[in-house]
C-alpha cells in the first residue's frame, strides 16, 4: 500500500497517477485518508500529552504524602483517576483511527511509474519491441485443443470428470512436455543467479494482505473456509512472503528467487475461441522469479528481468511481442509492467504468457520488508516479479506453431528433457 507520507507530501502526484488508471473517486479517497491521519496524529498527541500529565501528577502524590498534605493528595489521585480514564478512551479513539486508515490505504492502487502511459484498456499498451515470424500455416491447420484430442496429450474431460472445467489431465508426452518445460525454467533461472525454492502453494490471510491479493482479489481465490487458507494465484505470494517483517541485511542484497507451483484462479470466463482448451485454466503450472532491490536499483532490474523472459522465448523459437501496459490495464499492485504475448498460428491472435512488474515499495509497505543503508537509516525496499514462464499457453503457443503433417515439433532446446523431438501419438 502507499506510504501515508508520500500522499501527504506528494498529493498531486498521486492524484496525477491515479487519473492515468482511471481511478474513481481518488480525490475524495485522498483527501479522507488525509483527514483520518490528521485526526489520529491529533489523537495520539492527546493521549501522550495526558500520559506525561499522569505520570508527573503520580509523582506529585507520593511528595504530597510525604509532607503530610492529605487533602492535596486526595484531590490529586481524583484527577490522576480521571486523567487514565479519558487516556483509554483516547486509545480507542486512536486504534479505530487506525483501523479506518489502513482500510482506506487498502483501496488505493499503486502510483503508476512516470514512464506508464495513460489508457483505459489492453488496446492503449504500447508494443515495446516485436520477435520473429509469424508461423505460416498450412490452411488445414488445427488450434490446439484440437490437437490434444487427435496426439491424446491433455483430457479435458478427464478432468472435468475428477475437479470441473479448467483442470486439465495432462498424460503420455503432454505430461513430459510439461515437465520439461518447467524444468528447463527452473535450469535456466538457477544459470541467471535465482536460487530456486519450492514454497507452499496455500497461504493464510496476512500473506494475501502482504503482496496486495487481499481484498482486492478475494473473490478470484479459492478458499478453504475450515482452515482459513487460500490457494495461491502464483507463487509470487508466497516467495514474497518469506520476507515478510524481515529486516534484510544490506550485505544480503539483492534477493532473487524462483519458484514452480501449481496456481490457483477462480477465472469466470466468458464463452468463445479466447478461452477454449488451455487459453484459460483455474489450475495451470509456473515458473516465477522474484528479486527484492534496493529502490535507486529496481527499474534497471525491471529491464533485466523482462529481458532474461525474452530469452526463454527465443530460446523456445516463439514469435512474441512485448508491451508496456498502460495505467488502465495494470494490476492493482503495479508501479510498471510488462507483458510478454506470443503468437498461435492456428488462433492467429496473441497469447499473454509473463507479466513481469515492479511494485516500487507497495508490497514492501504492507510486508514491513526493510533494510538499513549504510548511514543506519531504515528504507523500504523494492520488489519486483516476473512470469518465467506461466505454461498452459506456451504448450498451446508450441502446438500449434510446430504442428506438420508427422506431428508437433518439439523445440530444440526441449529435446534433452523430453528426450523425444516428436509429438505424434506414441507414447
Amino acid at each position: 500500500m502507499l506510504q501515508i507520507n508520500v500522499i501527504r507530501e506528494n498529493m498531486e502526484k498521486v492524484l496525477a497517477g491515479l487519473k492515468k488508471r482511471n481511478f474513481k473517486d481518488a480525490e475524495n479517497l485522498i483527501n479522507e485518508v488525509v483527514e483520518t491521519d490528521k485526526l489520529r496524529k491529533d489523537t495520539q498527541k492527546k493521549a501522550d500529552d495526558l500520559k506525561a500529565k499522569s505520570n508527573t501528577d503520580s509523582k506529585k502524590i507520593g511528595e504530597l504524602i510525604k509532607a503530610g498534605k492529605t487533602g492535596e493528595v486526595n484531590d490529586l489521585k481524583s484527577q490522576v483517576a480521571a486523567d487514565r480514564q479519558n487516556i483509554k478512551s483516547w486509545e480507542e479513539s486512536l486504534v479505530e483511527y487506525e483501523r479506518k486508515l489502513e482500510e482506506l490505504l487498502y483501496k488505493i492502487p499503486n502510483v503508476p511509474a512516470e514512464k506508464v502511459p495513460a489508457g483505459k484498456g489492453a488496446e492503449d499498451n504500447f508494443t515495446v519491441y516485436e520477435y520473429g515470424s509469424l508461423p505460416s500455416l498450412p490452411t488445414d491447420a488445427q488450434p490446439h485443443w484440437e490437437l490434444i484430442k487427435k496426439y491424446d496429450i491433455i483430457d479435458f474431460d478427464l478432468g472435468n470428470k475428477i475437479a470441473g472445467a479448467g483442470f486439465p489431465v495432462y498424460k503420455n508426452k503432454g505430461a513430459k512436455l510439461q515437465r520439461a518445460l518447467i524444468n528447463f525454467f527452473l535450469d535456466e533461472a538457477s544459470k541467471q543467479g535465482y536460487a530456486e525454492v519450492q514454497p507452499p502453494i496455500v497461504v493464510n490471510k496476512a500473506s494475501g494482505y502482504g503482496t496486495g491479493q487481499l481484498p482486492d482479489k478475494e473473490g478470484q481465490m479459492y478458499f478453504i473456509t475450515e482452515d482459513e487458507l487460500y490457494l495461491i494465484p502464483t507463487a509470487e505470494v508466497p516467495i514474497t512472503n518469506l520476507y515478510r517483517d524481515v529486516m534484510v541485511n544490506e550485505q544480503d542484497l539483492p534477493i532473487r528467487n524462483v519458484g514452480y507451483t501449481p496456481c490457483f484462479r477462480r477465472e469466470a470466463g466468458s464463452w468463445g475461441a479466447h478461452v477454449r482448451g488451455l487459453n484459460r485454466l483455474h489450475q495451470f503450472d509456473k515458473v516465477e522469479i522474484v528479486q527484492i532491490r534496493k529502490a535507486e536499483e529496481s527499474y534497471q532490474t525491471l529491464e533485466e528481468m523482462s529481458a532474461y523472459v525474452q530469452s526463454l522465448l527465443e530460446k523456445l523459437e516463439l514469435p512474441y511481442r512485448k508491451l508496456l501496459l498502460c495505467g488502465g490495464d495494470m494490476g492493482f499492485n503495479s508501479a510498471m509492467t510488462y507483458d510478454m504475448e506470443v503468437y498461435a498460428g492456428a488462433q492467429q491472435r496473441w497469447l499473454e504468457v509473463s507479466s513481469v512488474s515492479n511494485f516500487e515499495t507497495f508490497q514492501a509497505n504492507r510486508l514491513k520488508l526493510r533494510y538499513k543503508n549504510r548511514d543506519g537509516k531504515t528504507q523500504l525496499l523494492h520488489t519486483l516479479n516476473g512470469s518465467a514462464l506461466a505454461l498452459p499457453r506456451i504448450v498451446a503457443a508450441i502446438l500449434e506453431n510446430n504442428q506438420t503433417k508427422d506431428g508437433i515439433k518439439v523445440p530444440s532446446v526441449l529435446v534433452p528433457y523430453t528426450r523425444f523431438e516428436m509429438i505424434d501419438g506414441n507414447s
